[in-house]
């Protein structure tokens, strides 16, 4: 049976599966790194992280016992978005990847945002230019960094560079670049006003294939690298967050999905980019041919667990070490000690800001309520609980588009613990369905990569074959009613606090 091979990059770690053509899979691996936070808003990385750790989840996926001695047919790459690497004309990184959370670009954003702001949304899907955007960072990097915009030979999102490090090819897809401010979602190619704006030339981007294509094979050196053979198929995928859907099965207008891993994000498949009329939905290229995708963003989902774990929870992580479990999974369990609405505790999950539905990168995170009866418990589950109070949030935005849930598929590493799954289940007062793979990229860019080789005939037949649900939780009726108030609190703390937080940054600034 012919296996396939898929790579997602992701903000703080890299995963590859290993699978075949029923959806089994066979191997996998995960590797994570820490971003660097050199002064307030800069969020960088040595780009050649992404690369090596890609090398080596890699051979631990291949290394798994159902996978040696067997043929990868195919291999399909997907990423985060927005995160740029400058790099020469062989594809080596002259300066650190800026990673699409680092915030510095605020007055290039604001220029950006003068030049182009009412027609951006029109071509690019984008409600609001801030520093996120690939384009802002680039313009950074004109105004700040001159002699590293003037040296560049291209400027590539982490995908790009890594299926130039597979392929020696400097090749990109709509998916991935929607989210750039450079590419146009409606004509698809890169958007000539914007380019005029940053000053960059088309050649110094990637050349532009379509989602789900072949973007060259295997040269012999990435095959060495890997321990494969050269020559096989390199696919590319998307963003992660389209690549994610494809692998839940979310290839049909008005099906819904949600990913919490760094970042927690919204995924609805719609058939048109011009769907939102109010023109406050980010809108994306979907990896579907001629799909796109409402894609709310919140720049913090699971990374406020992970940043409650490195900060308050050494003797758990010493746990799971000695204990050889996973810390989240201590995390979740010390979270079901607390009762739903974990004793009026709240927080905001802002850690670096605000995103959707409501656009403040000032706002910051709260603990909001807590008293001397308030645990660790407490805390934790406060975490969990602010990340459905967001999803909620986002989920009303989009029925304010037309589009209303009728289920959520949920993916990503928080879909792996089933108390997250059940407060979002009550929260939002919506069935929340698991899937057999809750790191559901890697099976996307596999399903994408079987349909660009030829082993179906399309997305919808990979779907019906490799896509399988887990289990589908209701919503308990008694915790509905609690989640109903303390959801309502939420948002009157979230409201009352955003001029504050503007007011805060401002006067900062003037200071």
């Amino acid at each position: 049976m012919p296996l396939l091979l898929g790579l997602d990059i992701g903000t703080t770690s890299v995963k590859a599966g290993v699978f075949d053509i029923e959806g089994h899979r066979l191997g996998f691996a995960r590797h994570d790194y820490a971003l660097q936070t050199p002064a307030v808003d800069y969020v960088e990385l040595n780009a050649e992280t992404y690369w090596s750790a890609a090398c080596t989840v890699i051979r631990k996926a291949l290394a798994s016992d159902d996978v040696v001695g067997k043929e990868i047919v195919g291999i399909g790459v997907s990423s985060q978005g927005e995160t740029v690497i400058p790099v020469d004309s062989n594809g080596n990184p002259i300066h650190p990847a800026l990673v699409w959370l680092d915030n510095r670009a605020h007055s290039e954003a604001q220029q950006l945002n003068e030049q182009l702001g009412r027609t951006a949304y029109r071509h690019t899907g984008i409600p609001e230019i801030n520093p996120t955007w690939t384009a802002c960072k680039i313009a950074w990097l004109r105004h700040n960094r001159p002699q590293v915009f003037r040296s560049a030979h291209k400027f590539l999102l982490v995908q790009d560079f890594v299926i130039h490090r597979l392929t020696a090819q400097f090749v990109t897809d709509g998916a991935v670049a929607c989210t750039t401010l450079l590419y146009d979602i409606v004509d698809h190619q890169w958007w000539s006003q914007a380019l005029e704006a940053v000053d960059l030339e088309p050649e110094r981007l990637p050349a532009i294939s379509k989602p789900g294509s072949v973007a060259g094979i295997l040269t012999p050196q990435a095959a060495e690298a890997l321990g494969l053979a050269s020559g096989i198929p390199v696919v590319l995928g998307g963003m992660d967050q389209a690549v994610g859907a494809v692998g839940a099965g979310n290839i049909l207008p008005e099906m819904i999905s949600e990913t919490t891993g760094g970042a927690l994000t919204i995924q609805v498949t719609v058939p048109r980019p011009d769907v939102d009329s109010s023109g406050r939905v980010p809108v994306y290229v979907h990896s579907v041919p001629d799909q796109y995708l409402f894609v709310p963003v919140c720049d913090t989902g699971g990374m406020a667990l992970q940043w409650f774990r490195n900060t308050f929870c050494e003797s758990e992580r010493q746990q799971a070490i000695k204990e050889g479990k996973d810390v989240y999974d201590l995390l979740t369990r010390l979270a079901s000690e607390a009762p739903p609405g974990s004793d009026g505790l709240l927080m905001l999950p802002h850690l670096t800001g605000a995103f959707s539905p409501e656009y403040n990168p000032q706002a910051r995170g709260v603990f909001y309520g807590f008293t001397l009866f308030h645990t660790k418990a407490h805390f934790t589950r406060a975490v969990l609980e602010a990340v459905a109070y967001m999803l909620r949030r986002n989920l009303e935005l989009i029925a304010q588009a037309g589009v209303k849930a009728g289920e959520l598929r949920a993916t990503g590493g928080g879909a792996a613990s089933q108390l997250w799954c059940q407060i979002k289940a009550d929260v939002c007062q919506l069935p929340v369905v698991t899937l057999r793979h809750g790191d559901t990229a890697p099976l996307g860019d596999a399903m994408l990569a079987a349909v660009a080789i030829n082993l179906f005939s399309s997305l919808d037949e990979a779907v019906s074959a490799m896509v399988s649900s887990a289990e589908r939780l209701a919503p308990i009726p008694e915790n509905v009613a609690l989640y109903e108030m303390t959801y309502r609190r939420y948002c009157q703390l979230n409201d009352a606090l955003e001029p504050l937080f503007r007011q805060h940054f401002n006067s900062t600034v003037a200071e």
